[in-house]
């Protein structure tokens, strides 16, 4: 991506029963536009007693975006939601006051090997819409918008950009973009970005202002508007960012807020068992000790 700013190295992050890597925040930059949490699961390989059992555990203050590659999940919420997310398709949760969730391998695969490959993204909300009702969608991998062009495979999994738009139902102005190539072909966004930006490289390599950058870095952008790089061949990367907002977000854990003393009062609250349940779960993640 011409002009860029920082690098930031994929970092090795426990999630409980497997490893994923970090993306953001990262201790130079803590968010790109909204987005304020970006983990890579895998490709991690579970035998058939090895499975995805994330308990319940709770949000506030941020809407979740899960995107498969491979494998599959079983969303459960204290929404009611029960839904099984495959490759393609998008998770979007919206905690708002508060959510419960858990993540769990489907129950017909739990006896057999698999692989689990993708990304869990957290996005913040508006400072007006950080106490809002919770909320969850499903969207089907045909009704993201895709088009090609010269041989560019272009996905706009979520927000606005170059005319299109997502039908997940984002709270602010942003975009998260999938760009695959089997040649390589030069790209140019030119001018139709919007506030910060930023790219990551899942697969093959990228080459922008006589460097090369290769996959599990994110490259944060000067300049959004000045947006052009080489994609050699078999790539894939993801362009995302959009307006930050003018507060700062903090977070502690699981919870996203512009407020230090609404987090000190969601911990109080999970610790407490305050939160509404997800129904047919009984344990629970506890707030993790210092």
């Amino acid at each position: 991506m011409s002009n860029v700013e920082l690098i930031i190295e994929e970092r090795a992050a426990n999630i409980g029963n497997f490893m994923v890597g970090r993306l953001l925040p990262f201790r130079q930059k803590r968010a790109v536009g909204p987005f304020v949490f970006i983990d890579h699961m895998g490709p991690v390989k579970l035998n058939d007693r090895e499975n995805m059992d994330v308990l319940p555990h709770p949000h506030i203050g941020l809407s979740t975006l899960t995107y498969l590659f491979e494998g599959s999940i079983m969303h459960r919420d204290s929404i009611g939601s029960e839904i099984e997310i495959k490759p393609g398709a998008i998770n979007w949760m919206t905690a708002g006051k508060g959510v419960v969730h858990s993540e769990r391998t489907p129950d017909y695969l739990r006896n057999s090997e698999k692989i689990l490959h993708g990304l869990q993204i957290w996005v913040a909300l508006p400072k007006e819409l950080e106490e809002t009702e919770p909320a969850f969608t499903h969207i089907a991998e045909d009704e993201i918008p895709r088009w090609e062009e010269n041989g560019i495979h272009f996905k706009l999994i979520a927000g606005e950009a170059f005319g299109k738009k997502s039908p997940v139902p984002v709270h602010s102005p942003l975009y998260f973009i999938e760009i695959k190539n089997t040649h390589p072909q030069d790209i140019e966004i030119g001018d139709m970005l919007y506030g910060e930006s930023a790219l990551y490289i899942l697969e093959g390599s990228i080459f922008s202002d006589g460097n090369n950058y290769g996959p599990k870095q994110i490259l944060i952008a000067k300049d959004t508007k000045l947006c052009a790089f080489e994609m050699a061949e078999n790539s894939t990367v993801y362009i995302f960012g959009g307006q930050p907002f003018p507060e700062q977000r903090f977070i502690d854990w699981n919870f996203v807020s512009s407020d230090k003393e609404r987090l000190k009062q969601a911990k109080v609250d999970w610790l407490n068992q305050r939160f509404p349940k997800v129904p047919g779960e009984v344990d629970f993640v506890p707030y993790p000790k210092a």
